[in-house]
């Protein structure tokens, strides 16, 4: 007889409990394996063909930065005597006749500046220097940040209140001035500890590029801290973490393998927005001679001493002839030496009075630094009394103007 399931009865059916069939459990399958964080966001970067090109340029960057300098022939503080103001490609006099004897010589690929120092070389290790600042500052920023934020977010309260009033006073410091300040005040201290054995270091780095980190140490987290609390402060909410607090973990083990790895999205974002500010602040202070310590160069130094090869001599000289431009103060970088047939050199004497010609003084020693003062002085003397000035040529003579 067959037994009939009542409809207000609590009976089981026993067909509920029989094994799963083929088909069943085919539609149960999973469809892909699971993969971890890091697996998911290279499988998505692959398929981005624009982030790949990207890639591919980086890593060519960094190729020709951290790497090819030490295989090249030449380096970025030697001055090769008669191959000055080379331009792409050109071989000096010296070289072409050791080619014409059989000997090889490298070529200056992007030619060589005004002291016969490869050009090429000293882009590849400017760009290193400017990299390598804006990666350890980023890094230090990521640190630092990112602990300070975390632990404002997760205690809350009067902790976070006191921590974040802090933050707000930092943001009102001036990096500039804090940069120009530890500059002045670290040299000598740094300098002494430069002469003990193992930090010969500090002379290659330089004072101000050590200062400029010690900055970014101190003052750039802030951006930081505020973008990981404002995450910390929704995440700590969630179930994860109060299943955590149940299991008897730490403060600390909470906010290291639950938080903030929820967070890392937003750290990468964050730490690589902050690499080309930090590039850019380095090459800034570098192009105004508060950067890297010369002979080694930076992005901003090379910026610097290229300024000059953008003046149009001639447009120049016909605006101080008619009048447009009232005045001028002329400085004669290295680069710059007045050929004979440069305009400036023949403009009238009543166009010469209104235009001071000052030294170029970077680079010089006390005593060259001291003549070249005595003879941006003379010049502006020359002018207010309405005589020729002079052109100051690397600091060592000068040419007077014909009148």
């Amino acid at each position: 007889m067959e037994n009939k399931k009542q409809i207000l009865s609590m009976q089981l059916n026993v067909d509920d409990f029989a094994p799963a069939s083929d088909s069943e459990k085919e539609s149960l399958s999973v469809m892909r394996e699971s993969v971890s964080f890091w697996k998911d966001g290279l499988r998505r970067l692959r398929k981005n063909p624009i982030a790949m090109v990207s890639l591919a340029v980086l890593i060519i960057v960094l190729i020709l930065a951290f790497i090819v300098p030490a295989f090249y022939p030449y380096d970025y503080a030697t001055q090769i005597r008669g191959s000055e103001n080379l331009g792409p490609m050109q071989y000096s006099e010296a070289e072409q006749a050791a080619m014409a004897a059989g000997e090889k010589v490298f070529p200056h690929i992007l030619g060589t500046d005004s002291l016969g120092r490869d050009y090429a070389v000293r882009v590849m290790m400017g760009t290193r220097v400017s990299l390598s600042v804006g990666l350890l500052a980023s890094v230090l920023v990521l640190l630092i940040g990112s602990v300070y934020g975390s632990v404002a977010g997760f205690l809350g309260g009067k902790v976070d209140l006191f921590m974040m009033r802090i933050v707000d006073i930092i943001y009102t410091v001036p990096d500039l001035l804090i940069i120009i300040l530890l500059a002045s005040t670290l040299k000598y201290p740094l300098q002494s500890l430069a002469e003990k054995p193992g930090f010969g270091w500090i002379n290659i780095i330089g004072v101000p590029l050590i200062s400029i980190l010690i900055v970014f140490a101190l003052l750039y987290w802030v951006g930081m801290a505020r973008i990981v609390r404002s995450q910390v402060l929704t995440l700590k909410e969630s179930e994860y973490v109060t299943a955590a607090r149940a299991l008897g973990a730490g403060t600390g083990r909470i906010i290291k393998k639950h938080i903030l790895t929820n967070c890392i999205g937003t750290l990468i974002v964050t730490t690589t927005l902050q690499i080309p500010s930090a590039i850019f602040t380095e090459s800034f202070l570098s192009f105004i001679g508060l950067g890297v310590q010369a002979p080694m160069p930076s992005l901003g130094s090379l910026a610097n001493a290229a300024r000059g090869g953008i003046v149009d001599e001639t447009a120049l000289a016909a605006a101080l002839e008619r009048g447009v431009i009232r005045g001028a103060a002329i400085d004669n970088f290295e680069s710059e030496i007045p050929s004979p047939g440069n305009p400036l050199l023949r403009l009238s004497p009543e166009a010469r009075r209104r235009v001071l010609f000052s030294p170029h003084l970077a680079g010089v020693t006390r005593a060259a630094f001291a003549r070249l003062i005595r003879q941006a002085i003379g010049n502006l003397e020359n002018s207010l009394r309405g005589l020729p000035p002079q052109f100051s040529v690397n600091g060592l003579s000068s040419i007077r103007p014909s009148a």
